[in-house]
C-alpha cells in the first residue's frame, strides 16, 4: 500500500483571518494548530512583509513557554528574512532570543527557533 506523504505549504489567509487566528490561539491554546497553518502560511506566501514580521513579533513574545508557536515563530523569522532579505531589529533580537531558549530549553521553545536563526544569518548576513 501507498501512502502519499506529501507535505502541502498552506496558503496566505487574508490579513484579518490571521489576525484572528493568532490572537485566538494566544489566548487558548487549543487553536495552535490553526494559528501555526496561518502564521506558515502568511510567512511563506504574503507579500507584506511589515505584517508577517509583526506577528511572527507577537506570537514569539506572547505565547506561553513551551507553546510551538515559539519556535515556528522564529522559524517564520527566518522565511521572512529569506523572503524579504529584511527584518527589523526588534525581530532580529527576538530570533535571536528564541534560539538562545531553544539551546537552553527545547521544552520551552523547540528547534525550528534555530533553523530560523541560521536562516536570518545566512540571508542577513549578519554572521
Amino acid at each position: 500500500m501507498h501512502v502519499d506523504r506529501s507535505f502541502q505549504n498552506p496558503p496566505a489567509p487574508p490579513h484579518h483571518e490571521v489576525a484572528e487566528t493568532l490572537e485566538r490561539a494566544l489566548g487558548d491554546r487549543a487553536y495552535e494548530g490553526e494559528a501555526a497553518n496561518a502564521l506558515v502560511g502568511s510567512a511563506l506566501n504574503d507579500d507584506d512583509r511589515e505584517f508577517v514580521e509583526h506577528w511572527c513579533v507577537q506570537v514569539g513574545t506572547r505565547a506561553v513557554p513551551g507553546s510551538p508557536l515559539l519556535g515556528l515563530a522564529g522559524l517564520c523569522l527566518g522565511h521572512t528574512a529569506r523572503r524579504f532579505g529584511h527584518l527589523s531589529a526588534e525581530a532580529v533580537a527576538l530570533v535571536h532570543s528564541l534560539a538562545a531558549r531553544a539551546e537552553v530549553d527545547p521544552a520551552d521553545v523547540d528547534g525550528r527557533a534555530l533553523d530560523g536563526l541560521d536562516d536570518v544569518q545566512d540571508h542577513l548576513h549578519l554572521g
